[in-house]
């Protein structure tokens, strides 16, 4: 009976938690608020059945628990501005919630995490707790930091939202754009940990994928003439297309080389494809726009060896010119592997800082498969021990294992 509540709370667990914002103006009233109400469905829903409107039933308890807690406040500090806020949590609540109402609500969630009074690193490490329910282990993985790091980040980034009355609203049109890079990075972030996820199988979260898609259609939305916003949904939908054919029947990994091709959802890459011809017309081209086009080139490719890989080289080549970033150089050094030899991706790789990569499983990895395209066997055994020491999530721990073995043997 848990796993119902285990997909509502995953699904619906931000539009509940954003309505419940709106109502308090308090983040972490409104988790507290969410959480009584997931333990109150878990005492319940075994005996009583899953609710036709399981969402809404979440936001009704929790909405009657933030009172409870509003209330016994009011009463304890005699304080006329909480009375006030119970008057208004009441009025303002309506149980026939509209979808167009949760949409604002999910906006007004985003912009308040992405505030540009918080550090980076927290609007995106807030986002992910506060709006897809991400661990902070979880989180911990995407960025490659303790635990306590990420803990700590999201406790701060709380506080200032409170202590500087950061307001919970969608910013004006003038204020967009200040605000837009940090959203976008937060969405891509929310979509990167859905098809990849830090822990467990690789589709641990596949939910985190629509949920990304989702949003970046409300940016789409809000930003109609933003082509960098177009670009970040084109390259969810065209990586998300693929969803199905990443492992296999057993669950293990699979490879883009081998993948079934026949199980990617062409009408998914194909609305990709619309969506960023639309938006490379504007003649703004952007870091998003840049890695759609290159998730729809692989979409599009009728086997793996169509695959047109030196647009792709090229394409990564012009992306780290905006975003010299390791990720897009590991990228770029598979690419140019793929396009004019193992060694030549090699050289790229060798040009990186080790230290921003030592606890990246996927660049040992990238540089593992590689030297074994040489012939460096042993070179490449120690780089698949390395990308095993980075604690990846069950789905790449054991497809690394099976490959060092291989290789090793």
């Amino acid at each position: 009976m848990t796993e119902p509540l285990h997909r509502v709370v995953r699904h619906e667990g931000g539009s509940v938690l954003a309505t419940l914002v709106r109502l308090t103006g308090d983040i972490s009233l409104a988790e507290d608020a969410v959480q009584d109400a997931v333990e109150e469905a878990l005492r319940r829903w075994p005996r009583e059945g899953v609710p036709s409107n399981p969402a809404g039933w979440l936001t009704v308890v929790a909405r009657n628990r933030a009172l409870d807690v509003l209330r016994r406040e009011a009463k304890r500090t005699q304080k006329e501005g909480d009375a006030v806020l119970l008057d208004e949590v009441t009025a303002s609540f309506r149980e026939d919630t509209t979808d167009s109402m949760v949409r604002d609500d999910m906006l007004r969630l985003v912009f308040t995490c992405c505030h540009p009074a918080l550090s980076m690193e927290s609007r995106v490490a807030l986002s992910l707790r506060i709006l897809c329910g991400v661990s902070t282990v979880e989180i911990a993985r995407v960025f490659l930091v303790p635990d306590a790091t990420v803990g700590q980040r999201i406790s701060r980034a709380k506080k200032k939202i409170a202590s500087a009355h950061i307001p919970y609203r969608v910013p004006a049109d003038h204020e967009l754009p200040d605000r837009l890079a940090s959203v976008l990075v937060v969405v891509h972030a929310i979509v990167t940990a859905g098809h990849h996820s830090p822990e467990g199988r690789l589709d641990a979260r596949a939910d985190l994928a629509e949920e990304g898609i989702r949003l970046a259609r409300l940016l789409c939305d809000l930003m109609p003439d933003e082509p960098e916003c177009a670009g970040l949904l084109a390259l969810a939908l065209a990586t998300h297309a693929r969803r199905d054919a990443r492992l296999d029947a057993d669950g293990e990994l699979v490879l883009l080389p081998q993948q079934d091709r026949s199980r990617w959802r062409l009408d998914e890459i194909r609305e990709a494809e619309a969506v960023l011809d639309a938006a490379i017309h504007r003649r703004r081209a952007g870091p998003y726009q840049l890695q759609a086009a290159i998730a729809c080139l692989h979409g599009l490719a009728a086997t793996f060896d169509d695959t047109d890989w030196p647009q792709i080289a090229e394409l990564y080549r012009m992306l780290e010119r905006l975003q010299p970033t390791p990720v897009t150089r590991v990228n770029r050094a598979v690419a140019v592997g793929e396009a004019e030899g193992a060694a030549a991706g090699l050289r790229l790789l060798d040009d990186l800082d080790e230290a921003e990569v030592e606890s990246w499983h996927l660049y040992w990895s990238a540089r593992a498969e590689l030297l074994v395209r040489v012939g460096r066997p042993a070179d490449a055994v120690e780089a698949f021990e390395r990308a095993l020491a980075c604690t990846p999530n069950d789905s790449d721990r054991r497809f690394l294992q099976r490959r060092r073995d291989e290789v090793s043997g």
